[in-house]
């Protein structure tokens, strides 16, 4: 009787029936038995179906796909429903909604369970936006040596590639370091990009970018970020204070305040002593967030969390994709000369700059088409039904539901894109070629029928997050434009197959853990 008094496990037990019967109470009373559901649909079963959402959404969605396809369909998750659109009309609708009828800041702070993950700090007051919008997107044109600079430097750093010798690299790890590197040369500046190599100099405590322990700490945050949100979705609303207690996203954050801190005291300390009259004043985002925080927003956490939050956003969304990207130049070496004439033709006139990249349209056209074909998800362009809406095809969903549309579906449906189960790098490419298409299929663009990055004014970037699709496009080809120059590449065992992608609960990851073989080109003039 004592262990029953003191055991949190009964009341646990007495919470969840209770949670359970009002599961089933409202169930009982849903306005979506209008919408054909894939999988089980009683209140209890439908957590059968929810499970194998997480371990085999693929099939679920394909399903759901072809049995419905130019309408809707909903699909349990642990938590409630999620409805799911299936043609481009459909998708139009969802992205001319208000936000205060389908609001996609709510379905973001769910999907990341940010309130428990990263914090509603960073979406209360989203400061960073205009900043990204305005001075980055402003400034990529002057950034665009640097960034340059960075990846060279990663591929030279992470690559140990030789003349006339093929080296095994593990691919996504490799990406996702120089991506992160590239990414904190500008968020963070060269100095903090070279601390591992400034030992010598005794400044090691204020140069991060470079410094392993710097970039371990934001690419696992990066990850456990995506980790949190997927354990803690599967735990209702009431349990989710004590599970987030487990992770140790917290714990990041103040060994981020520990890097940083340095380094935004020697920058306060500089404004005070010049002010306006500090001539070599970093032109990267920690300043332009300096400049622009006051009161909480300007506290060393509060800077601190903001750029692992940009981190997060720039690192998962850029990794993945140019791994995917990878991936298929190493099965399909056959493109490399068409992508590798190119990239010289264009260098050889306007030299390595962002006007150069821009006229890459065979480099743009890979990535989008790798892109689309792999997808960062089975689902894109969620929202979170605030007040009922009705689609243009007269169906009503409930407030209080998830809205996402079919984007892997729809990508691979030869309806929309012949072949679509097949990999045609130029695709786009020739698309553009056509009379006034020339802007709508490059990398940037979005449409109701591409929607790897969603589709409209939230396209691309969380905007609570990172709204930066040209710094990411700029960087994703810019690697591509230099690894078909300066390497070979090709899969292990000369395998044409691409290594199969692991899909957790919706989420499409890139093989983990396959190498890329890659041998230094004999002949890289421009590089």
């Amino acid at each position: 009787m004592d262990d029953l008094l003191v055991s949190p496990y009964p009341v646990i037990g007495v919470l969840l029936c209770l949670y359970f019967a009002s599961k089933w109470v409202k169930a009982r009373n849903s306005d979506l038995e209008a919408i054909p559901a894939i999988g089980y649909t009683s209140p209890l079963l439908s957590y059968i179906t929810a499970y194998q959402r997480i371990f085999d959404s693929r099939s679920l969605f394909r399903e759901g796909y072809e049995k419905y396809k130019g309408g809707l369909f909903r699909i349990a998750h642990l938590n409630n429903w999620t409805v799911v659109a299936t043609s481009p009309q459909l998708v139009e609708d969802i992205r001319k909604a208000p936000d205060d009828v389908l609001s996609f800041d709510e379905a973001i702070i769910r999907g990341l369970q940010i309130e428990y993950t990263i914090g509603l700090e960073t979406s209360t007051n989203p400061y960073h936006i205009n900043i990204v919008r305005s001075q980055l997107t402003r400034s990529l044109t002057g950034l665009f040596p640097e960034i340059r600079d960075e990846l060279v430097s990663g591929c030279l750093d992470l690559i140990p590639a030789k003349e006339n010798e093929w080296v095994k690299v593990p691919a996504y790890a490799t990406v996702m370091k120089i991506v992160a590197r590239t990414s904190n040369r500008i968020f963070v500046g060269l100095p903090l990009c070279t601390r591992l190599y400034m030992n010598a100099l005794n400044s090691a405590k204020l140069h991060l970018g470079r410094d392993p322990e710097w970039l371990k700490l934001n690419m696992d945050y990066t990850v456990d970020v995506i980790k949190g949100a997927q354990i803690l979705s599967r735990f209702p609303e009431f349990m989710k204070p004590l599970i987030a207690r487990v992770t140790n996203l917290e714990g990041s954050v103040r060994t981020g305040i520990k890097h940083l801190e340095p380094l935004i005291k020697e920058r306060r300390h500089k404004l005070e002593l010049y002010g306006d009259s500090w001539e070599d004043k970093p032109n990267d985002f920690l300043m332009w967030l300096m400049e622009e925080a006051s009161g909480r927003d300007a506290t060393v956490r509060s800077l601190t969390l903001r750029i692992m939050v940009i981190n997060f956003a720039a690192i998962h969304t850029s990794s993945m994709s140019f791994t995917h990207v990878l991936y298929l130049l190493a099965a399909h070496p056959e493109y490399a000369q068409s992508l590798r004439e190119e990239v010289e033709s264009v260098v050889s006139v306007e030299g390595w700059t962002k006007a150069a990249i821009g006229k890459m349209h065979k480099v743009d056209s890979f990535i989008r088409e790798a892109t689309r074909i792999n997808g960062l998800g089975l689902t894109t362009m969620d929202r979170w039904v605030k007040k009922p809406f009705t689609f243009s095809n007269g169906v009503t969903v409930p407030a209080g539901i998830m809205i996402s549309a079919a984007s892997q579906r729809i990508h691979h449906d030869d309806e929309f894109y012949p072949d679509g189960d097949t990999f045609n790098p130029f695709r786009f490419a020739d698309k553009r070629e056509e009379s006034g298409e020339s802007i709508k299929h490059q990398m940037i663009s979005t449409a109701n029928d591409f929607l790897t990055f969603g589709h409209g004014r939230h396209a691309w970037y969380p905007p609570r997050l990172l709204p930066g699709r040209f710094f990411a496009t700029n960087e994703l080809k810019c690697l591509l434009a230099h690894i078909v120059t300066a390497y070979d590449v090709k899969l292990e065992d000369g395998t044409s197959e691409v290594p199969p992608n692991i899909v957790i609960g919706g989420t499409i990851v890139p093989a983990p853990r396959a190498n890329v073989m890659f041998r230094k080109r004999l002949t890289a003039a421009t590089v």
